[in-house]
Order: C-alpha cells, then structure tokens, then sequence
C-alpha cells in the first residue's frame, strides 16, 4: 500500500519578510494626513495591493524607490483626473465637428441658437434618445398639445432623458463621496507626469513655512504657496513688529501693506481666533486714525463676520463705529438693520449709548445736543464724527442765521458748534466764504446772519448733496 504522507507533496509554508520601504510605503498609505476625498478605503487597499503585487511579481520590491513612488490614493486620482481631461478633449473634437450656424445638419430643419448657455452640452446623434426640447414632431395635432393629468409619456418609447456627459456625472458623484465619507479636506495637489497639466484638487487651507516677519502684500492669482505663507506663531510676533514700528516711524503706507499681506496669510490658513479679530481691530484703528475708508470697511466688514462667532474682541466698539458711519453716509436702511441686532446690554454700553445719542440728536435736529457728544466722544468714534461733522456745522449755522439777526457773537458760534478756539471758528467761515460778514465791534467779532444766510444755506445744501466714500460697506 502507498502511504498517503508520502504521495502529497510537502508544503513549505515560510511567512515572507516584506522589506523595510515596502511596509513604510503601506503606513503612509494608510495615514489619516494623507487621505483624499472621494477615494474609499476599499478602492486604496485594492490599488494598494495592485501596486505591491506588481512589484513583487517583476522582482522590483527592493528596486523601486518607495520613498518617491506616489501612493495609492494619489494614482487613483490622478487616474480619474486624466480621464477627466480626455473625456473634456473628446467633447471638445465633437463640438468642433459641428457645423456652423448657417448648415442645416439636423433633422427636421432644426435651429439651433446659442442665447442659452450650460456646462451641459446636448449633441444630436444617432445613438441614444433625443432630447425632448429638440424632439419635433411633423403632425402636430391637438393629441399632440394635450398635457395629460398623470404628466407622464402615453408611451414609454416617447420617454426621453436629457443626457449628461459622463464627467459630470462622476464630479457630483466624487463632491457627495468626499461629504458623506467624513475624509479630510486638506488634501494636497496632484503631482502629474508626462503632458497632463497641473490640477489642484482641492483649495483647502494651507500651512505655512515661511519665517520672514516682513513680507509684503501681492495679490493672489492663484492657489498660495505654503512657503510663501507665514504660519500663526510667525504672525504673532509680526503683529508686535508692526505695532512697534506704528508707535515708532507712523508711515501708514507700510503699515497698510504689511497688515494686508498678515490678513492675507490668516485667511488662506482660514485662522479664525482671537488673534484675528485683533489684527483686524488693530488695522481698523489705524485706517480710521489716517481717515482711510475703504481699508477701515474691510476690516469693519470681515470683523462683523467674526463677531458672530463669538472669537472675542471688541464688539461695542466697533458697532458703535458702525452707527456713526451710517451717520456719515446718511445710509437709513442699514441703521435700521445695526439698531434693530442691538441688545438691550449693549444698548447700555457706553459707545453705543454714545452713539445712539448722537443719531438721536441729528433726527431731532439738535445740533447743541450733537456738538457736545462730538467734544466728548469714547475711543475713537471721534474720526469718524470728523468726516461729517463741517456738514452738519453748516446745516446748524443756517438755522442760526435765521433765528439770531443782525449779527451773532463769534464766541457764541464757537461755542455752539463745538469748536475749540475762536480762532478755529472764524477759520471755518473764512473757509465758505464768509470773511467779509465778519466785523469788529467794541472788542468784539461778530457775524452778520442777516447778511450771511444765504451764503451758508447754499454751502449747506452743497455738503448733503453727495457723499464720496471709498470702500462702501
């Protein structure tokens, strides 16, 4: 008798050895840092594997340079980003293909006109249905014009799907996979080869390399160099720098641009703290100081956005400046929308009871009212108020030409318009015109209202007639 052992051949099970870059390769792989939207964990393994097998099966585990091979989810996407590009090439030679506007190719004298624009293209051909909106039909009866109650084909052949092409198809289904799949959004730009362009995949934030604390500001034209951009521990002690540097030179045109490039390398690494809403305060101020409206409303703008995200800051401070802009430009719909966020707290804070007053003041026209809150104005609501306030100067010397005639004490006008010298005063009505209706008289200067009237009332009308702002909100 044979002897079973000796006839099944002995099977040598050793556990192979894989080599050291080949199992640093599968970590990376598996690396939540280098995960990429939109490709499973099922469709790395299964490339992964491919990868490997292949390698092992050629004999190149141990020549291939692991280190710089590109990983699995990368050639899944860039697969699917070359077959992209093909597809778009391959839409691009048909619709090159067909015939200008003036050739009658369709059937049924179909017109084609181009007042309707999409990212679907729609093309005639032989295969596949025929879109219902170039679907003619030559009897055209009454059976045909009737809109049934069920709203559905009388028969399935007359049904027809507008076709999609294929790309858009797989864009929306990659946008769904990478939301519901949890995967992360820092993912990295593709690395191509051979005559594919460069493809971003996805614009998340960056982290920055660079160490320089000064760098000035460019724009933008395409997607941020990390090594151009300064990360958050550089910025700190850039923003000390320049505050320094405020204190020190005071040249605002280098401190504007150097707070632009700061905002610009804390919003491509979407940083939002309370280290950004300082920034912002900090440039806001600085712009108000040199009466710059357009970078002050920037600042105010992205700071109403912070705000609501409860970061920190200052936020009675500049709700209060957001009144008193609204003052300025005479803007009534937006004062009603600030009035109506405000709570009953902040109602009571002192900016923003200071700058209620003061909108209070003008609607009543109480220009005494409105001069006192100006020379006792907090923080620096003050600039503000300094844009507009020889516009309402004019409009309450008007009324003061009317109610006191022949003439008026120039220290009373001083006084009432909140100026803080006479010298200043009569430099005001020098400035509109008024020079000559200013007389001496036991000691005195006084101006002639009687006479002066009309010359105010016109500058008065002059002044509300346009406001010129820079950068509106």
């Amino acid at each position: 008798m044979s002897n079973p052992e000796t006839d099944q051949p002995s099977v040598e099970r050793r556990k192979r050895e894989w080599p050291g870059p080949v199992r640093e390769y599968v970590q990376r792989s598996f690396a939540e840092s280098n995960q990429i939207g939109g490709v499973s964990k099922e469709e790395l393994q299964e490339k992964l594997k491919q990868v490997i097998s292949e390698a092992a099966e050629k004999g190149k585990l141990s020549l291939l340079d692991w280190q710089t091979l590109p990983l699995p989810q990368v050639m899944i996407e860039t697969e699917r980003l070359r077959a992209h590009t093909a597809l778009n090439n391959s839409w691009k030679d048909q619709l090159t293909a067909l015939p200008g506007p003036g050739t009658n190719h369709f059937s049924n004298n179909t017109v084609i006109t181009n007042k309707r624009k999409s990212d679907v293209v729609d093309i005639d051909v032989d295969q596949g249905p025929m879109p219902p909106w170039r679907n003619t039909n030559p009897r055209n009866t009454l059976e045909d014009r009737i809109s049934y109650a069920d709203k559905r084909p009388r028969n399935e052949s007359e049904a027809r799907v507008p076709f999609k092409p294929p790309n858009t198809l797989e864009s929306r289904k990659r946008r769904f996979e990478g939301n519901f799949n949890g995967a992360s959004n820092n993912t990295k730009p593709t690395s191509f080869q051979g005559n594919t362009p460069p493809v971003i995949v996805d614009t998340g934030p960056v982290v920055g390399r660079c160490q320089d604390l000064e760098k000035g500001y460019f724009r933008l034209t395409s997607a941020p160099n990390p090594d151009n951009v300064r990360p958050l521990p550089v910025l700190e002690k850039t923003l000390e720098l320049l505050k320094k540097k405020w204190r020190k030179d005071n040249n605002y045109t280098y401190i504007c641009n150097q707070f632009k490039s700061l905002r610009q390398d804390l919003t491509v690494q979407h940083i939002k703290n309370d280290f950004t809403v300082n920034v912002y305060e900090i440039h806001a101020r600085i712009a108000l100081e040199k009466g710059d409206l357009g970078e002050y409303n920037q600042c105010q703008t992205q700071l109403r956005a912070l705000y609501e995200q409860n970061v920190g800051g200052h936020p009675t401070e500049f709700k209060a400046y957001r009144i008193l802009y609204f003052l300025h430009t005479g803007n009534r719909t937006d004062m009603n929308d600030v009035l109506a966020d405000l709570t009953p707290t902040e109602k009571k804070t002192t900016p923003i009871k200071h700058a209620l007053n003061a909108r209070s003041a003008l609607a009543l026209g109480n220009y005494h009212r409105f001069f006192q809150l100006y020379l006792d104005t907090p923080n620096m609501g003050a600039y503000l108020m300094d844009m507009f306030v020889s516009r309402e100067r004019l409009a309450a010397l008007a009324n003061m030409c009317k109610a006191y005639k022949p003439s008026i004490k120039l220290r009373f006008v001083t006084e009432e318009l909140g100026f803080e010298s006479d010298e200043q005063g009569a430099r005001f009505l020098v400035e509109y015109g008024c020079q000559a209706f200013l007389e001496e008289n036991d000691g005195e200067v006084r101006l002639l209202t009687g006479k002066v009237g009309n010359i105010i009332a016109l500058a008065s009308r002059a002044a509300f007639q346009k406001v010129d702002i820079k950068g509106q909100l």
